[in-house]
């Protein structure tokens, strides 16, 4: 497939999401690397993101060359940035090696990596991955366990009130205590914990009954102005809307769901699904709405990283926008 000039950071995320279902994924990681080697991207610093998507393309379709090739594509094009998309595409590049064969050097990659843990949520899910792939589990739960005891002695005696306050605290658990359980491992008190903080995220709060549990229908600014004309069921203002929206993405998180996305909502596709004289606002129809959403392919990725541009589409920074909103 050919994909459209100025390719921007939603495009791409759109395409992380529909590309494996595409007739020829092989295409669209070409082309991604073609993109971002000729400036076709609405912003620059994005090049490394498209070639990292690239790279994941290839991995699964085991065209284990060419995703190297696109990794170290991205590695050079983040070049001396620390942050987690840098060690992200790290710990692909470790993975890709793992899968090829070449297990020492795939090692030496991920394993400086393994300060991180401490640092980003995500730095557990994607150093894992690497080691797990790699037949490394066990190193991985060594790794988890030991990064968790760091946490837990630098915060001191007091156990976190909440997954807030537990902080990267949280997403270290939570991890440690899927792989222990894939492994067989009997519970310890750090499983524990991390029980009682997924119990504690599932019953914080009470949630509106007017936003179901399986409906994450995302209307952007100018829809929610349109559509409040109609129904307050997607809360009272615009800023209340994106706080439900991400107080159940923290919930649903919390209680083991990954891949979770939301679903970008439209005022005219809510009205065409009620039909010639239905309600559009009507509880069945917005339900109806929201599943036919959860089927398609445009999707906004979530969550976002803490300095990248929020998924509402503000234009701030996720850490100074939405981020906040699940604690309000």
């Amino acid at each position: 497939m050919s994909l459209k000039a100025d390719l921007t950071s939603a495009d791409l995320n759109e395409i992380r999401q529909s590309a494996l279902g595409a007739a020829d994924p092989l295409g669209v990681a070409a082309d991604l690397a073609h993109a971002a080697e000729a400036g076709r991207l609405a912003d620059p610093q994005d090049a490394g993101l498209a070639l990292t998507l690239a790279a994941e393309i290839a991995e699964s379709r085991t065209k284990l060359d060419a995703a190297l090739r696109y990794v170290d594509g991205a590695l050079e094009a983040y070049g001396k940035r620390d942050d987690s998309p840098a060690a992200g595409a790290r710990a692909l590049r470790a993975r890709i090696l793992f899968r090829a064969g070449r297990g020492d050097e795939a090692f030496a990659e991920v394993e400086p990596l393994r300060p991180l843990l401490t640092q980003y949520p995500d730095a557990a899910a994607y150093i894992t991955a690497a080691l797990a792939v790699g037949g490394r589990a066990r190193e991985a739960e060594k790794w988890l366990t030991e990064a968790v005891q760091q946490v837990v002695a630098d915060r001191g005696v007091t156990e976190p009130s909440d997954p807030d306050d537990a902080g990267v605290l949280f997403f270290l658990l939570q991890q440690r205590h899927r792989l222990r359980h894939a492994l067989g491992l009997q519970h310890d008190t750090h499983d524990n914990l991390a029980e009682r903080l997924e119990t504690k995220l599932a019953n914080a709060g009470t949630r509106s009954a007017a936003v179901p549990a399986d409906d994450l229908v995302f209307w952007p600014r100018a829809e929610f102005e349109r559509l409040a004309k109609q129904t307050d069921a997607y809360g009272a203002s615009w800023d209340d809307h994106r706080a439900r929206l991400e107080g159940e993405l923290v919930r649903q998180a919390g209680a083991g769901r990954t891949d979770l996305a939301l679903l970008p909502g439209s005022v005219d596709a809510l009205t065409a699904e009620a039909g010639v004289g239905g309600d559009p606002a009507s509880a069945e129809n917005r339900a109806a709405y929201a599943r036919k959403l959860s089927t398609g392919t445009v999707r906004l990725p979530w969550p976002p990283e803490r300095n990248a541009a929020c998924w509402c589409g503000s234009g701030l920074k996720y850490k100074k926008c939405c981020l906040p909103r699940s604690r309000s």
